[in-house]
Parts: structure tokens; sequence; C-alpha cells
């Protein structure tokens, strides 16, 4: 629920080619069915120009009531088209939780 709330905010928001939500909250020490941690990955021509803090700071504040309730942490992936063709439609691992221990 939370997942497809967040996917619904940035669709409107970003008009991304590509998006990918995905609850990451299993990975970390948390009770099962939480949806707390989750990778984000936004493919938007509305990031051209934009430093990536500024992405990520857009995200945030379209995200600002799921982050004031229950999630915790947002792995963030934003790129233009262009920059996703680049990186050839790679992204990175999330980090490990710092606040606990990671199960797999």
């Amino acid at each position: 629920m939370v997942r497809q709330e967040i996917e619904t905010k940035l669709r409107a928001a970003f008009k991304p080619s590509h998006l990918e939500v995905i609850d990451e909250s299993y990975r970390h020490n948390v009770p099962a069915g939480s949806e707390s941690h989750f990778k984000i990955i936004v493919i938007s021509n509305e990031f051209i120009d934009q430093r990536m803090l500024n992405r990520h700071r857009s995200v945030y504040s379209v995200l600002v009531n799921e982050m004031a309730g229950g999630v915790h942490a947002l792995a963030l992936h934003t790129y233009t088209e262009k920059e996703w063709t680049e990186l050839e439609d790679t992204v990175l691992g999330s980090p490990a939780c710092r606040g606990g221990t990671t199960t797999v």
C-alpha cells in the first residue's frame, strides 16, 4: 500500500519514462510486513540541469508525508533519460541499514 502511494505520487510529480519502487524492508531488522525501506529509480527529463542533491530534495518534498510516517529510508536513483542510457540501465545496490542488522 505504501509502495503504491509512492509510485502514484512520483508518477504525477515527475512523469517518468521509467519508475521502480522496490520495497527492501525485508532486508532490514523490522517487523514482517513493514513497508519502511525503499529503493526508488526515477528516470525523468524533469531532472535535466538539476544537481543530484536537488533531485533528491524534489523527491523528498513529494514524499514528505511518507517520510513523516512509517518510511525510514529511501535509496534514491534519479536520472535523466540520457544519463540512464549511458548507465546501460544499471543501478547500484542499496547500502546496508546503519540502524540495525540486515537480513537476507
